[in-house]
């Protein structure tokens, strides 16, 4: 056996760090943008005042149920992004994942990619998760599609659970199991 030589929370393009409280003011901004609100979140769209950011960052901080993650570029303290593994059942050994990119400029230019496969190396590397599961919303095919290319099994929906713009959308139910992500993202115990 050998100790995957990869560093954890640094990429070639980003990295996870913690959140900080100079990022309150930036993620306050994003829940501005109303994209940003309605593919991270399945509550009303509505702008964050800073006190409920601080709150929330507050409340990951002290959780010993999960842990969230800035995603930085390699060469910048900017925050271009967020990531969490959490409401995990430790006896289970089963989370939620969950990712977003704040700022417009940077998506679609793979960072979420590797954020989030950094991510599930976390948990399924360092935290020992033998399962992670995430839910997405029907309308967000680039998140859909990042999650089937990086291996994610659909294993079902919630029909009809979001409702926007005078319509309804599905929820749908993905997950991986870390036998899977070996075989599909390398193991510690191998060189892929």
């Amino acid at each position: 056996m050998t100790l995957d030589t990869r560093p954890l929370f640094t990429g070639q393009r980003v990295r996870l760090t913690a959140l900080r409280g100079e990022d309150i003011p930036v993620v306050t901004g994003w829940y501005e943008d109303s994209r940003f609100a309605r593919n991270f979140d399945g509550a009303t769209a509505v702008p964050r005042s800073m006190n409920r950011v601080r709150q929330v960052f507050d409340e990951d901080d002290r959780s010993n149920t999960g842990f969230s993650f800035a995603i930085r570029p390699v060469y910048s303290e900017d925050l271009i992004g967020v990531c969490a593994v959490d409401g995990i059942m430790w006896n289970n050994r089963s989370g939620w994942v969950s990712i977003g990119i704040g700022d417009p400029a940077h998506r679609g230019h793979g960072y979420g990619q590797e954020a989030f496969l950094m991510l599930m190396r976390f948990s399924f590397h360092e935290i020992n998760l033998h399962r992670i599961q995430l839910t997405v919303f029907s309308y967000n095919m680039p998140a859909i599609r990042l999650y089937e290319r990086l291996g994610f099994v659909r294993e079902g929906a919630w029909r009809q659970a979001i409702y926007r713009d005078g319509q309804f959308f599905d929820q749908l139910m993905y997950s991986m199991l870390a036998p899977e992500f070996a075989a599909l993202h390398g193991h510690p115990d191998t060189d892929t």
